[in-house]
């Protein structure tokens, strides 16, 4: 089946667009390309968009998931919570955790056009100063620092006004942001009455919790507005931005449901000997007939942090003897792949508080909420255009936890927080339903700056299985001790006066862990994952890509997704993937005009 896209994604006419094929028909097996793209979200989408300039170029864009990113539950910034375990979910799960008490905790992917983009919260983090120089140091490449990545970081963004106009003035530094970015983000998009609050706080213990105008400057350390992938009151993913705006690109063909399962060579490099990677093997399911085309110039894997190494794995490159041990001959002797998965740790924290009305009210009410669908279907306006917060804080742990135990600071530097803070208005929990009385306030702590190292590897060969995700989340000490000041922090912040006549009393198991030890205790039974998995095919003179996301010992192939980062951003993954993929466009473009 194939559909032609129509510009009314877009501009609202009915022009003819762009071909999205539902399935691998005749049509699209008899067409050559000249690259093939594997994953739409992030990463693969900025590629499909950027490379699809050119109208020379054939772009083939492969999806697993389905088209639907216009679906309800993805554009309604309020029910993104409905969107983990749904169709649009892989459904993975992690390895036992021993950090979490060996409990398995859910990992959330994006399974549609626009990836994790689509099923996120929404908040969109530039990455710091340092994270970017760490990078550059890392790879040995100064192309990748902050200085030299500025002009990539403002091709992405594009700050717009909330849908019912309200003052946003003082919510962000106009200064930093592209008006010309391809995606559209905004801050509050409704004020709530704990916003006061929460600046009136920063301003009372100004010494620990500055006031940060904008985070996205380079520096996020301070308490901010949350700058979030909604526009008109909608979210905006991978899909809606950078895919849409080349959907009148005749030359772009979008494949969806279909899994990509092997990668293939196409013989050796002339001169290297090395395989030229150039050829896709693709499936609808399991049981499904196994096609195969070859790109005429390179393939970009950007399936993520999981799929990609998976992947990678499954075509011979990686660790020679765990690919022995699955029955899989080995192509590429790269053991790095797989390894250095690292990701934040998430850990919401609740207090029963003296209010009228949260938003624990509309979560509890099925009624309200559909009137409030209904308000927003109308005009994008009301509380389901909010993301989850209006307000977050990154701070640093203080240096004497790290010396107590005779470690590093995990942080790549100043400007990078070791953990956050996320200011909600009801409560939260990944393991336990909404009370049915009181209402909450919430701080998410996270950990943003891990030093733990977790791994992914194959569970058998069977590309329709899934890998073996093991985050190592809360693997160290220090990843611990940070956790437990980020509470410490938490509850100082929420002991400023500010909150005297609001805050009633700390709720749960929360609220009776006052000692280091009852804090690790509480921390390792309620920590989850941030849904932020990074590293697992990085960068660097001992990561598995060279510096300009070329698969060492291969040809033709290249990685452009977050699995290439050699650390995990201090911040929320999805923009400084975006950024990542407006550098590889430039980089791809000019290995091509050579």
């Amino acid at each position: 089946m194939l559909i032609f896209l129509f510009l009314v994604l877009v501009v609202g006419t009915s022009q003819s667009l762009a071909t999205l094929f539902e399935s691998p028909i005749e049509e699209l097996l008899k067409k050559n390309y000249d690259i093939i793209i594997v994953g739409a979200g992030a990463g693969g989408a900025v590629m499909a968009s950027r490379l699809s300039e050119d109208p020379c170029l054939r772009i083939l864009l492969i999806e697993a998931g389905g088209s639907d990113f216009t679906d309800i539950n993805i554009s309604v910034p309020g029910l993104a919570f409905t969107l983990a375990h749904s169709q649009f979910d892989w459904n993975y799960t992690t390895t036992p955790q021993p950090g979490l008490n060996n409990r398995s905790v859910g990992y959330p992917r994006g399974f549609v056009l626009g990836g994790s983009t689509a099923i996120n919260i929404m908040t969109y983090s530039r990455g710091t100063r340092d994270d970017w120089d760490r990078f550059s140091r890392v790879i040995e490449d100064d192309r990748w620092s902050w200085d030299k990545m500025l002009p990539f970081i403002s091709k992405v963004d594009k700050m717009t006004a909330p849908p019912d106009g309200h003052n946003v003035s003082g919510q962000f530094d106009p200064a930093i942001h592209n008006a010309h970015g391809i995606v559209n983000i905004s801050t509050s998009s409704v004020p709530l009455p704990i916003d006061t609050r929460v600046l009136e706080a920063s301003h009372q213990l100004q010494d620990y919790f500055p006031f940060n105008p904008d985070y996205n400057s380079g520096d996020t350390i301070g308490i901010s507005w949350t700058q979030s992938t909604i526009s008109c009151g909608r979210r905006v993913t991978a899909a809606s931005s950078y895919l849409a705006r080349a959907f009148d690109r005749s030359n772009l063909d979008i494949l969806v449901n279909t899994r990509v399962t092997k990668l293939l060579p196409i013989g050796e490099a002339s001169g290297s000997g090395l395989p030229d990677m150039r050829g896709v093997q693709f499936s609808e399911d399991a049981n499904g007939t196994a096609y195969t085309m070859y790109a005429s110039k390179e393939v970009i894997l950007s399936a993520g942090s999981i799929n990609t190494p998976q992947l990678l794995m499954l075509s011979g490159i990686g660790n020679a003897a765990h690919l022995s041990s699955k029955g899989i001959k080995p192509l590429v002797n790269l053991p790095i792949v797989g390894t250095n998965l690292q990701d934040h740790v998430y850990l919401p924290n609740s207090w029963l508080v003296n209010s009228d009305f949260t938003l624990d009210d509309v979560h509890r009410n099925a009624t309200l909420t559909a009137e409030l669908l209904e308000v927003w279907k109308k005009n994008g306006t009301g509380l389901l255009s909010l993301a989850a917060d209006n307000q977050f804080g990154w701070l640093h742990t203080n240096p004497s936890v790290f010396s107590s135990l005779r470690a590093k600071d995990p942080s790549a530097g100043p400007t990078s927080a070791n953990f956050e803070l996320i200011f909600i208005d009801n409560f939260v929990s990944k393991r336990m339903a909404v009370p049915t009385t009181g209402r909450y306030i919430t701080v998410v702590t996270n950990v943003v700056s891990p030093s733990s190292r977790g791994n992914l590897s194959l569970a058998c060969a069977d590309p329709f299985d899934p890998p073996l995700s093991n985050p190592n989340l809360l693997g160290t000490e220090v990843d611990l001790a940070i956790m437990r000041s980020a509470i410490k922090a938490a509850r100082a912040f929420m002991a400023a006066p500010a909150w005297s006549d609001y805050i009633i009393s700390e709720f749960g198991a929360f609220g009776q862990a006052q000692t280091d030890d009852e804090l690790d205790a509480y921390i390792r039974d309620n920590a989850d994952t941030v849904d932020h998995p990074v590293g697992t095919v990085a960068m660097g003179k001992t990561g598995a890509l060279d510096a300009e996301l070329r698969v060492k010992g291969t040809v033709g192939l290249r990685v452009v997704d977050a699995s290439a980062f050699p650390y995990v951003p201090s911040g929320h993954t999805q923009g400084p993937t975006y950024i990542l993929a407006e550098r590889a466009a430039e980089l791809v473009r000019a290995s091509l005009r050579t």
